[in-house]
């Protein structure tokens, strides 16, 4: 009798490890790197998160679906849109001021975030991501400031030249494709342009200065801006702004036409006499493919700008620096931006629900990229992926002082009644030909230098 009760208290003993293990086992989930975590450790957490291409929640667009997407894939973090009315910046700042910053959220200049102190240092966040080593390099020093990873990539465009094949087809023309020079460019513009048959060459003249200097030299970046340094007292700058010039006084631009002259054109306005066949090289980003794809009357490709380099604007998410949730925020604002699971998400939700996927890809994983590419026949952006390692980045939205030394900052210069044109009415001025680049170039780039140096002084 005493060995049977010896043995059945082994047999039960031995059930109830073996039950144990299995209630482990079953509550067990895997963690953000795919290991296994016990669903005990994970807590539920609420995420509140702004950002201005939600739309309404009754809109269900891209960015609303991929929301709900997160939260299926994990149900302890629910994610919470705040609201913002009126201006953006205003509307963080009072939050800020309250307590009550959004743990997530867009960044429209991320000088102004860095000087405001709402951002969350994510460089150990970061340091042993495999998806974050898959941004292109100039990608990732855009959201770092003295050597820390400050902001997450998120949705990426290039900025460039369209151009309508048909219309230079029926010219008998060749049109210009990804990599043309700027002297091929310029022909292009120009041979294209038939005034009295409603034709011309392009919507507008005035981004030439910006993206002409890195054009002509590689050493030159957007707007002549490489390591810190302006040089629009440069031939390049000088030269870009007397190109525009050449085609505003010419005629080779819509938007410098007479009323007379439009009134050849088939459209009320620039976009209208774009998407109608009128133009041949528009200014866009590639954020424009759907709108293209949808409404256009003409088959186009893109072109970028001459020369070939790759212009790349992006958006950023911060990562409040008063969360308590940062690694559950982190991994949000990975699922929405560069991280290879959230953009694979993204395009099957795009391909079931008929929607076009919003963003170029800011991780470049080839499995991402061939997904995306197999749904977007535009050959010239994939030429210009292909050449990220020779980018350029469009600085406004991380360039302390950009928008002063580009913009805003008053120039003691006369300009028609304005006693004290700023820098763009100085530029527009040299591109309409009433004041001359050459007299004003060595001024305007110490003025320029000096707000970039202040601004870069006053983050310190």
């Amino acid at each position: 009798m005493k060995k049977l009760l010896s043995i059945l208290a082994v047999l039960a003993l031995m059930f109830t490890l073996v039950a144990c293990s299995n209630s482990k086992e079953t509550g067990k989930e895997k963690d953000a790197k795919g290991n296994d975590a016990p669903a005990e450790k994970q807590e539920n957490v609420t995420l509140h998160y702004a950002n201005w291409a939600l739309g309404t929640e009754e809109e269900q667009n891209l960015e609303r679906l991929m929301l709900k997407a997160f939260q299926e894939e994990h149900p302890n973090i629910k994610i919470e849109v705040f609201e913002v009315a009126g201006d953006w910046n205003e509307a963080l700042s009072t939050a800020a001021s309250a307590g009550e910053m959004p743990d997530v959220f867009s960044i429209s200049q991320l000088p102004l975030a860095l000087s405001n102190d709402w951002l969350l240092d994510l460089t150990e966040l970061t340091a042993a991501d495999t998806d974050f080593e898959n941004v292109p390099e100039v990608v990732r020093q855009s959201a770092k400031f003295n050597d820390k990873v400050v902001a997450v990539p998120n949705a990426q465009h290039f900025l460039g030249y369209f151009v309508n094949k048909d219309l230079f087809n029926k010219a008998n023309l060749d049109y210009p494709e990804m990599g043309v020079s700027i002297e091929d460019f310029t022909k292009a513009v120009k041979d294209v342009t038939n005034v009295n048959e409603g034709t011309v060459g392009l919507t507008n003249p005035f981004s030439i200065p910006d993206w002409y200097p890195a054009a002509a030299n590689p050493d030159m970046g957007w707007y002549t801006y490489k390591d810190g340094q302006y040089s629009l007292d440069s031939k390049e700058f000088i030269a870009g702004v007397n190109l525009a010039k050449e085609i505003t006084t010419n005629g080779y631009a819509y938007e410098v036409l007479t009323d007379d002259q439009k009134a050849n054109f088939n459209g009320e306005d620039p976009t209208q006499v774009w998407l109608n066949g009128g133009t041949g090289i528009h200014w866009d980003g590639s954020w424009a493919i759907s709108s293209l794809t949808e409404n256009a009357s003409f088959e186009f490709d893109f072109i970028g700008i001459p020369g070939g380099k790759t212009v790349i604007t992006n958006d950023l998410l911060g990562i409040s620096k008063s969360t308590k949730h940062a690694e559950e925020a982190y991994l949000f604002a990975k699922y929405m931006s560069f991280g290879k699971d959230g953009f694979m998400k993204r395009m099957e939700i795009a391909d079931k629900e008929g929607k076009t996927v919003n963003t170029l890809p800011v991780n470049t994983d080839p499995e991402i990229l061939d997904e995306y590419f197999s749904q977007l026949n535009v050959p010239g952006v994939r030429k210009a992926y292909d050449h990220l390692d020779e980018a350029i980045l469009e600085p406004v939205k991380t360039v302390p002082g950009y928008v002063q030394s580009r913009w805003e900052a008053p120039t003691g210069v006369k300009v028609g009644d304005n006693e004290n044109a700023n820098m763009a009415l100085m530029i527009e001025s040299f591109v309409k030909g009433n004041l001359k680049v050459e007299d004003y170039a060595a001024q305007l780039n110490q003025l320029a230098n000096e707000k970039s140096k202040e601004a870069v002084e006053a983050l310190k």
